[in-house]
């Protein structure tokens, strides 16, 4: 592969910003991490230089070429991973002298051939690429539900996810010793208390005789629900969204 486009391309972090939608500062993060990990190899890949922004302010950011490039590019997930190879072919194609612009025909010919190989090496990458994203899907898709929010949950509601009643979740989870009940509530046991997984709620209430009473109710936080979610999928038990997801996934395999 790149036998024509092996030419010099050179961009900068903000170029890896725009294209992956990430934030500059994110993408500076990132390659400073590189630099610390690798040291003086990556000081030598990564030139640290100054922009001048909207503003007219000088600003520090990263220039650096393919190699650069391809390094942060290992670091993101496949579909951010894709977005960046993309571009660094784009900038190489844009370097490079196509074939219909070649006056000899037999170097136009050669050229041609190597065009046609690049493109279909791309085409199966993007394939390749565009499976790891449907694979990696679900689990992005319901983590992102889980992170997106930082409401206290009761079982009810996560057990929904996994498309189960209330007390069959609660059931499966005291079958794992996660939980116990004593006093009609739920309680986590002691390898799992004190690692905000749940906080407990008091609800009043009115006994038939008139007095008031105080009732107890765990309530599942959002780093509990991450934990039940990683701790089923090893039983593997997955929410509803994720199955049906898979069988898509499943399904689509078996055609091909």
């Amino acid at each position: 592969m790149n036998q024509l486009l092996n030419v010099d391309v050179q961009m900068t972090s903000l170029d890896i910003a725009e294209v992956t939608g990430k934030r500059h500062a994110d993408v500076m993060r990132d390659i400073r991490k590189e630099i610390k990990a690798i040291g003086e190899i990556d000081e030598r890949i990564f030139t640290l230089v100054d922009y001048v922004d909207k503003k007219g302010e000088k600003r520090p950011c990263y220039e650096f070429g393919k190699d650069g490039a391809m390094q942060l590019a290992l670091k993101y997930d496949a579909k951010t991973r894709y977005n960046v190879l993309q571009y660094i072919k784009k900038l190489e194609l844009a370097k490079g002298t196509p074939s219909y612009m070649i006056d000899d025909p037999v170097k136009r010919a050669e050229v041609w051939i190597v065009e046609q190989k690049e493109k279909q090496e791309l085409e199966a990458e993007k394939k390749m690429l565009e499976q790891q994203v449907s694979e990696y899907e679900p689990l992005i898709t319901y983590v992102d539900e889980i992170l997106k929010s930082t409401d206290l949950l009761v079982t009810t509601q996560i057990a929904e996810d996994y498309g189960m009643t209330a007390q069959k979740f609660n059931k499966l989870l005291h079958e794992y010793g996660i939980q116990y009940k004593m006093n009609g509530q739920w309680l986590l046991y002691g390898k799992y208390k004190g690692l905000g997984y749940t906080k407990s709620e008091t609800t009043p209430y009115r006994r038939n005789d008139g007095t008031e009473g105080v009732s107890l109710l765990t309530k599942w936080t959002q780093k509990g629900r991450l934990f039940l979610y990683e701790f089923l999928k090893s039983k593997r038990i997955l929410p509803t969204m994720e199955q049906t997801k898979l069988t898509l996934i499943e399904t689509k395999e078996e055609s091909v």
